[in-house]
């Protein structure tokens, strides 16, 4: 898998659920904890997303990720360039069933 899919499933995971721990977003998206701090930090710097943290009580921090303005517009461009290849793909397969059946 890409680096840019990769961030489109952060991004949009993250739209969704944006209080979840990263060990539940790991989870979801079938990360590991690793790669997805990784990919946070990434997208962080890139200015993509923000990094909240609050307390829930006095033990545990939490975190609460945020999509900026600019991650919101690469999701969505993230978004169009993962259909363009999904219907580019299933076009050539169209083309491939047809060759076959003629």
């Amino acid at each position: 898998m890409d680096q840019n899919q990769d961030y489109l499933d952060i991004l949009r995971k993250i739209n969704s659920k944006p209080n979840s721990s990263q060990r539940k977003l790991a989870n979801e998206l079938g990360f590991s904890l690793g790669k997805l701090n990784y990919s946070l930090n990434a997208l962080k710097s890139k200015g993509l997303i923000k990094i909240k943290n609050f307390k829930n009580n006095n033990k545990k921090i939490n975190y609460f990720y945020l999509l900026t303005p600019r991650g919101m517009s690469k999701k969505a461009m993230l978004t169009v360039n993962f259909m363009k290849k999904k219907m580019l793909e299933y076009e050539e397969l169209k083309s491939e069933l047809k060759k076959k059946n003629d």
